[in-house]
């Protein structure tokens, strides 16, 4: 299991395009990757959009990632090039 934690830095959050965009990512690995918020523990599968946008994630909130799986490496790596550059 890899996981790195991440401010988010769009001052609008994760809302409907880029929550799409990390979906399609996720989508690439066939390991489970999960979000969580750090103020209240609500966790949801990237892989499932709705679940994603409903923890309703902000400017300045700070999220796990967490990927577990066997490309759970490649995954982790990806992903965190993915929120540095379009969160």
């Amino acid at each position: 299991m890899k996981s790195f934690d991440y401010t988010i830095k769009d001052e609008i959050g994760i809302h409907a395009r880029p929550a799409g965009l990390l979906n399609k990512e996720a989508k690439k690995y066939s390991s489970t990757v999960t979000v969580a918020r750090k103020d209240n523990g609500k966790s949801a599968d990237v892989k499932k959009l709705m679940q994603l946008l409903a923890l309703g994630i902000k400017c300045n909130d700070t999220i796990e990632v967490t990927v577990e799986g066997e490309d759970e490496e490649a995954a982790a790596v990806a992903l965190e090039e993915f929120f540095k550059a379009n969160l």
